[in-house]
């Protein structure tokens, strides 16, 4: 492809041939365009010279750049978008329906519930997000939430040539804010709620909710639908913002208004509902734990009617839906007392696991849980107080510590859970917890869900939450 194709506006001084993209200057082969972005710690424009040698034969940047002769060059104003749209020119392939899902919780989960629901109607449904690419037929590969727009757009076009119809996807503020989905054709968006999270990139909560709603005041387009969780406390502030663009309401939850939540009770393992929809009540027995999973439920279902799909038929599929792995994702018992995994690595996200596992620890309830270094400090207290609040154990351990002193870390959350129990090591804290287990006791291991590594300075140590219960309850045979 010509550098023209991607730059149809542009003037170019040398319009060479193009066989590949990258951001990355270490990614870069013969025949590449370098997208010189600017980054946190470093100025893409200082790696030029090293893609130059690496091949590249065009360099597209948003200052002035001298190159050699023969070299094709592009400023422009906007970077970030620039390298979206040429990488939605260069993988021009896209899945015909395409979600995305926004919120601080729940995105994963409804990703995953929707590939679930679509994958009921018969149609070639896949997902993206924290736990990779989910395709049709269960393979997984990948992890980031949003990836860097040319893997993106890269990955659509190849699930695209595998026979891919619709796919979900979260769009994380990271992503959003920095234009990953720029060049995206979607096709409908959700909204999940908003709490405490990546103060450490955001400003404040008002900058996190304003790159969330970019979603809906710039990628959607005027009469789209968009699903938003009418019982978030910014709710009214996200259906302002999609009113004012033109775009299709579509609300659940209790306050909803298209998907209204009538009733809701614990069954065993499963949850009971009742919802309202068009006139109709319909009850569905779904097979997860949880007031936060019955609004990831709603939530799913309501961006399969709003884009084609047969509500009788999303009805039934919640009744058989799965849940994502490691949400609170029930790997074992001792004593009959059951153990969980579960992601929340956020203060609302251990506040609604830990209620949620209330009803199933009449005795006790155990947990086990840390925060992650070189993220939003704030949090960490309060996921203490938490811990300390809800759960008659609550063991302090290391989660990815990264560059910070992994005891300064579980210090700054004991400050807020002074009867908490510290381990640093988390196989040993998991283990502890299992021992404690007696009949009536419940377990819930917090932070790390799916992930298998455990990020410790700049290495990245293998670690699994589900490996360790399983060495734990081995042990105790």
């Amino acid at each position: 492809m010509k550098l023209s194709a991607l730059f149809p506006l542009e003037p170019l001084p040398s319009d060479p041939e193009l066989t590949g993209l990258a951001i990355d200057s270490r990614k870069v082969q013969a025949g590449f365009a370098f997208f010189a972005i600017p980054g946190t710690h470093f100025d893409g424009a200082v790696f030029i010279e090293k893609a130059l040698a690496a091949g590249a034969t065009a360099i597209i940047a948003g200052t002035p750049v001298t190159v050699p002769d023969g070299i094709g060059f592009v400023q422009v104003k906007d970077i970030r978008a620039a390298v979206a749209q040429a990488a939605a020119r260069f993988y021009p392939r896209q899945p015909q329906t395409i979600v995305a899902i926004t919120g601080t919780s729940g995105k994963t989960s409804i990703a995953a519930f929707v590939r679930q629901i679509w994958l009921k109607q018969g149609v070639q449904a896949a997902s993206m997000g924290t736990i990779g690419v989910v395709a049709p037929n269960g393979a997984v590969y990948g992890s980031l939430t949003t990836p860097d727009p040319i893997t993106l757009h890269q990955t659509l076009d190849q699930l695209t040539g595998e026979g891919v119809t619709h796919l979900a996807l979260e769009a994380s503020s990271h992503g959003l804010d920095q234009k990953r989905l720029d060049g995206v054709r979607l096709s409908a968006g959700a909204f999940t709620n908003l709490s405490r999270d990546h103060l450490d990139y955001h400003a404040n909560l008002d900058e996190y909710l304003a790159a969330k709603l970019r979603l809906f005041d710039t990628l959607l387009v005027s009469g789209q639908p968009a699903v938003i969780n009418a019982d978030s406390d910014v709710a009214a502030k996200v259906i302002q913002a999609c009113t004012a663009r033109g775009l299709s309401l579509f609300t659940t939850g209790v306050n909803g208004d298209d998907l209204r939540l009538i009733s809701a009770g614990s069954n065993g393992l499963s949850t009971r509902l009742k919802v309202a929809h068009r006139g109709q009540t319909v009850d569905i027995s779904l097979p997860l734990l949880g007031d936060f999973q019955v609004s990831n439920a709603l939530v799913a279902a309501g961006l399969c009617i709003s884009t084609g799909a047969n509500p009788a038929q999303v009805f039934a599929a919640l009744n058989t839906l799965e849940g994502a792995p490691g949400r609170l994702e029930l790997v074992g018992a001792r004593h009959t007392a059951p153990i969980f995994i579960d992601y929340a690595h956020k203060p609302d996200a251990l506040e609604k696991a830990l209620a949620a596992l209330k009803p199933f620890a009449p005795n006790r309830l155990i947990v086990v849980f840390g925060c992650g270094g070189d993220r939003d400090k704030g949090k960490r207290p309060i996921m203490g107080e938490i811990a300390s609040r809800l759960a008659d154990i609550a063991i302090v351990t290391d989660d990815n510590p990264r560059s910070e002193d992994p005891a300064t870390i579980r210090s700054e959350i004991l400050a807020a859970a002074p009867q908490a129990l510290e381990i640093g090591d988390r196989g040993q804290a998991i283990a502890l917890g299992i021992s404690l287990l007696k009949t009536g006791d419940a377990l819930l291991i917090a932070g790390k869900g799916h992930e298998t590594g455990q990020i410790v300075g700049q290495t990245v140590l293998h670690f699994s939450d589900h490996e360790a219960v399983k060495a734990a309850l081995d042990a105790k045979k």
